[in-house]
């Protein structure tokens, strides 16, 4: 369901069988069975959707059916005659949506591990729980609760607090659970989902990189056309080397990478991307130096939110003004054309974290992809976007990239954000903070590819915290910046957990940066998870 102006960042889904995900928690569940599976908002208009899923799954939120303003499901998903699967909240919608007398809140929340016992009734009730055991380990995060039975449903599991820890209608396809499968501490929760899209949905596991690798490469032939010509940003980061390589796949020399110094990359960052896109994967880029004019932009500027604007906005003006110089350096060739396309490696977490679902999730925060776009960019006055990757996780564009053929140290290097250090660093970005940051940053990866830890370790970087703290140095009290340190691991960049360093790692990294770095007194090692923080500082 990509808008018009994103017609190569949707996946086309007469290709691969879809369950529809009313909001966030169940997607990348699925999308590891190899089942396509798309998430949108809980208040979707069926009427608006371009296909019909083979299955629809509620999931949970942290309100309450009753409350006003709660988020309600389109009554039109009824209509469908899909399976329907209702998580948590999503089993309390199918109830309140009965009687609103069938939830209330409950005497105590239920959080944490519970056992279930499922009830076998019949065969078409019993199709959730195939194979499980008879007595389950799940995990609850819940308040709320069913005091009663929808009309035609069954109680197919119960808990020692839950009375209706699972029902299933008689007749239809309908169910609900009132625990969380997709998390980790429900051992069978997989198996679980399994039998929903596999048995019950009857989905195919054709969702594989290859064949979308494919299925996009012929995609964004079509979209482009035979002389069509595209300009891409490239950043060093997995996601656009991935993209760029794939668009280089799918039109050869038409398309042009453009990589912008922004003045607040990774040390030594240019030389290194123009060496891995040029020499190893063979494709045509563009380096433009245009250090002075970020910096510039974003003095005085304290507000994340309007560094990332600032940013998107200035990289779109410079990729504009080089499509004009590559269109008339090559009107005379075989290259001749015009560049109407503009290529960003966009990701499906992205996209997520930027949009408002006006239900149990809300946005994030604005990714520079995303949010940061200027709006001729987004109602066609500009260049067309192409986001062939805004559908697919971290590890799905990894798989794409092996599939691609990149090498194995690119396609496993840790993510880098397209506005740079300027979102590492709290406030405003100045030349000497960037220059403090990255050397730190320099430092901790350094030490972490020493110690052999880097691909542990999913993202980790150096951020510079402008507030000064005391130190004593020599015999002098000095004021310096404070530099925290983060790493977490992760698999789909939606929840995260702090990296566990021995004491001995942090105490070697914070020596180096105190004593190589002038202007630096102090360093901290952040452990906040995601969430509640985001892995990233701003």
């Amino acid at each position: 369901m990509a808008a018009d102006s994103e017609p190569a960042g949707a996946v086309g889904h007469d290709a691969f069988d879809t369950i529809l995900t009313l909001d966030f928690g169940i997607t990348r569940r699925l999308r590891e069975l190899n089942v396509f599976s798309e998430m949108l908002p809980c208040t979707q208009k069926i009427s608006e959707l371009k296909f019909t899923p083979k299955g629809i799954i509620l999931s949970g939120g942290p309100y309450s059916v009753y409350e006003e303003g709660s988020p309600h499901v389109d009554p039109a998903i009824f209509d469908l005659n899909v399976p329907i699967l209702g998580i948590c909240y999503g089993m309390q919608e199918l109830a309140y949506r009965a009687s609103p007398d069938n939830v209330i809140a409950g005497t105590r929340r239920e959080y944490g591990h519970a056992t279930l016992k499922p009830q076998l009734i019949n065969s078409h009730v019993d199709r959730l729980f195939q194979g499980l055991e008879e007595s389950m380990r799940v995990w609850m995060s819940h308040g709320d609760k069913l005091t009663k039975l929808p009309e035609g449903f069954h109680t197919v599991a119960t808990s020692d607090n839950s009375e209706y820890a699972a029902i299933a209608h008689g007749t239809k396809p309908i169910y609900g659970i009132q625990f969380h499968p997709e998390v980790t501490h429900t051992p069978n929760g997989t198996k679980l989902l399994k039998n929903f899209a596999l048995d019950i949905c009857g989905t195919k596991q054709t969702w594989t990189m290859s064949a979308f690798k494919d299925q996009e490469i012929e995609r964004i032939r079509k979209l482009v056309g035979e002389k069509g010509q595209v300009l891409g940003a490239v950043s060093g980061g997995v996601d656009s080397t991935v993209a760029a390589k794939l668009m280089k796949e799918a039109i050869g020399s038409r398309f042009w990478a453009v990589l912008v110094n922004n003045g607040v990359m990774r040390l030594d960052e240019c030389e290194q991307v123009q060496k891995d896109l040029s020499e190893h994967l063979g494709i045509n880029l563009t380096v433009v130096d245009a250090s002075e004019q970020f910096l510039d932009d974003l003095k005085g500027v304290e507000d994340p939110e309007k560094k990332r604007k600032i940013i998107g906005g200035k990289f779109i003006d410079i990729f504009e003004a080089e499509a004009e110089k590559i269109e008339k350096a090559a009107a005379n060739s075989d290259m001749a054309g015009k560049i109407e396309f503009f290529l960003q490696g966009t990701l499906y977490p992205d996209v997520i974290e930027s949009v408002s679902f006006k239900g149990p999730s809300a946005t994030i925060k604005t990714h520079h992809n995303v949010g940061g776009l200027p709006e001729r960019m987004t109602n066609g006055q500009g260049l067309r976007l192409i986001e062939p990757l805004r559908s697919l996780y971290k590890d799905e564009v990894r798989e794409l990239g092996r599939a691609l053929g990149i090498p194995e140290q690119l396609v496993m290097r840790h993510p880098f954000p397209g506005p740079g250090i300027a979102v590492r660093i709290l406030g405003e970005v100045t030349p000497e903070k960037v220059d403090i940051a990255r050397r730190a940053d320099h430092i901790f990866i350094s030490e972490i590819r020493k110690a052999g830890l880097y691909d542990q370790i999913s993202q980790a970087f150096a951020a510079l915290d402008p507030s000064r703290a005391v130190g004593v140095m020599g015999d002098n009290r000095v004021y310096g910046y404070i530099i925290i340190l983060r790493a977490v691991t992760t698999t789909d960049f939606m929840t995260a957990e702090a990296f566990e360093f021995p004491w001995a790692f942090l105490q070697r990294v914070t020596n180096r940066i105190i004593n190589e770095i002038h202007g630096v007194c102090r360093v901290t090692y952040d452990i906040t998870s995601k969430p509640p923080g985001t892995i990233e500082l701003e």
